[in-house]
């Protein structure tokens, strides 16, 4: 109990802005968690699925199945690919939102200069920190969310090439091609 009192004091210090940037920030995860749920769990039954029934095609040859196997490649590139675009806006919202508490805090330093003069320090101090605590929170989860959504877009175009080399073309000769 005594851990949610200080995150809640937390919260309260950094503004309101802070509480979006967390919702967004468990938005982002939950995103991410599901992509390496899904690369690492979900595809490979479904790639061995896809390869076994390509090689179970007795036509492998003609430009029909070549474009059989381009389609299967490319709906599974796109699966494998799904959310990444989500998990990059994301990212890329954590900072604004950080900029965003920002303003706002500065917003309240004006008004206590504009209520009490250069008088009240501690004041200004306070709300000068309360303008740090979104921008660095904004920071911390963009940084994460950027090395997540590099690799896993590397992961998704390694398992979609992967996928590719494992159904290969045959010739007239009944060699592979690609």
């Amino acid at each position: 109990m005594v851990l949610w009192y200080e995150v809640t004091d937390f919260m309260d210090q950094g503004g309101p802005v802070l509480w979006l940037l967390f919702f967004t920030c468990l938005l982002l995860w939950l995103l991410i968690l599901e992509r390496v749920w899904f690369l690492r769990l979900t595809w490979p039954p479904q790639a061995r699925t896809l390869i076994s029934e390509w090689q179970g095609r007795a036509d492998r040859r003609s430009w029909k199945a070549k474009k059989i196997r381009e389609s299967v490649v490319s709906e599974s590139s796109v699966q494998l690919h799904a959310q990444l675009s989500m998990i990059r806006v994301l990212v890329a919202m954590c900072p604004l939102l950080g900029l965003l508490g920002t303003v706002l805090g500065m917003v309240g330093v004006f008004e206590v200069i504009a209520v009490s003069g250069n008088d009240d320090a501690p004041a200004m101090a306070r709300g000068i920190y309360r303008a740090t605590i979104p921008t660095m929170a904004g920071l911390v989860v963009a940084l994460t969310g950027i090395y997540f959504t590099v690799r896993l877009g590397q992961l998704a175009d390694r398992r979609a090439s992967a996928l590719r080399d494992a159904m290969p073309l045959l010739d007239t000769a009944g060699g592979a091609t690609q």
